[in-house]
């Protein structure tokens, strides 16, 4: 069994984000910031204040970000072309003044209006977050201690400065945050507001293999893409997920917290128990081999060598166990194939281990099933209810699925 942890860091596309850039020499750390806001996948676009510019050029900036930089509230006085500062104030869905200077933090509070950056804040329909940048003595002043204050009690993020060597050659609090914190504050402010945001959801993916010999194992067809997909959605919903997945040749899912990969049953039995009792969310989606052989030979069987018979024994039955362990607030879906329409066999199956929803798919459905890249599912719930889908991909299918379980089970 092996244990893989993803970059905790979450990706930011599509979000449009306003850096302010203000004048202090911390700004020279803004154009890694715009890069790695970027690299995550925001769209960012630049505001300079005047200061600003005396430390770090507009061009810099307007390269990394591939988009001009906003510096004045005419862009060429000569054609009458103007800055809608009220334009940018809805464009973003978040504002970030990074470095934030005293001076900046104290307009804010008192609504100045002296250059465009001011004027934005002032028009912003969006959050503002600020990481300010200043020395020792201007960070710890009182006016400055209030001013952030009150900005955070007005709902403004004020991301920590750090401490270190200054400009002014002091040490202490004042140095503006490195830019990968910065990033991964902006992130988890995305994050917060995510419909499965601080849910910890366990998925069980793939098949499992028991191993006969040297190199025959009993196993099925799973592919474990059903479940490599849900682990997407749910990790791009907010949910920290971990997944316990079977012997599959798929790349991990961007934002998953954590990755087990196991060969057999009992692995991942043994991996599913040591987690369950932490989790919000179970999902077993994985195709667990039944049976195992008794016995199994380090050795390749040859022809003529083989046993006349191989004993078979039953696997743990993973998600009866997590049925019966699991707490009220705890939820559990699990999934059915069936070769028939299944229906029976899997309200039954759902009542016997505790389940709180059943996702059935028959392998007489074209398209659907073990293998294939689409799905055809539906969804049985305790108290009687039913949903069908249509034949989609299987990631199509798990929007689907994940948006149906937090409307009806209310996660």
């Amino acid at each position: 069994m092996s244990l893989a942890s993803t970059p905790s860091e979450l990706p930011l596309t599509g979000r449009r984000i306003v850096l302010g850039i203000t004048g202090s020499i911390a700004a020279y750390k803004s154009a890694v910031l715009a890069r790695e806001l970027r690299r995550r996948g925001a769209e960012v676009r630049v505001i300079m204040t005047p200061g600003a510019t005396e430390f770090i050029t507009p061009l810099t900036l307007a390269t990394l970000v591939d988009h001009p930089v906003h510096s004045d509230f005419t862009e060429d006085e000569h054609a009458g072309v103007w800055t809608n500062h009220v334009e940018l104030g809805i464009w973003g869905d978040l504002i970030l003044v990074a470095p934030a200077t005293a001076n900046t933090l104290a307009a804010m509070v008192h609504g100045g209006c002296d250059n465009l950056l001011q004027a934005v804040l002032l028009s912003a329909r969006c959050p503002v977050a600020v990481a300010p940048a200043m020395d020792l003595d201007m960070f710890t002043h009182e006016a400055t201690q209030t001013n952030l204050q009150t900005l955070a009690d007005r709902g403004v993020r004020v991301i920590e400065p750090g401490t270190g060597p200054l400009a002014s050659g002091l040490h202490g609090k004042g140095r503006m945050a490195e830019p990968e914190e910065i990033a991964d504050e902006v992130a988890a402010h995305f994050a917060s507001a995510l419909p499965w945001a601080g849910k910890n959801v366990l998925i069980t993916a793939g098949p499992t293999h028991e191993p006969m010999d040297a190199v025959r194992f009993l196993g099925n067809r799973s592919s474990g893409k059903m479940g490599f997909a849900l682990a997407e959605v749910l990790a791009n919903a907010g949910a920290n997920v971990t997944l316990v997945a079977g012997p599959v040749h798929l790349a991990t899912p961007d934002r998953l917290h954590v990755r087990i990969d196991v060969q057999t049953a009992v692995e991942m039995n043994d991996a599913v128990q040591q987690r369950w009792a932490d989790m919000d969310w179970g999902i077993a989606c994985a195709a667990v081999s039944d049976f195992r052989p008794a016995q199994t030979s380090a050795e390749k069987w040859h022809r003529g060598d083989m046993p006349e018979a191989v004993e078979l024994v039953e696997n743990p039955d993973i998600l009866a166990g997590m049925g019966k362990d699991k707490s009220n607030h705890q939820t559990l879906v699990g999934f059915a194939l069936e070769s028939d329409d299944g229906l029976a066999s899997a309200q039954g199956k759902m009542a016997r281990k505790n389940l709180d929803a059943i996702v059935l798919n028959s392998l007489k459905d074209d398209g659907a099933g073990f293998g294939h890249d689409t799905n055809k599912v539906s969804v049985h719930f305790r108290d009687g209810k039913s949903v069908s889908f249509e034949l989609k991909s299987k990631y199509e299918v798990a929007q689907d699925l994940v948006e149906l379980w937090r409307t009806t089970l209310n996660t």
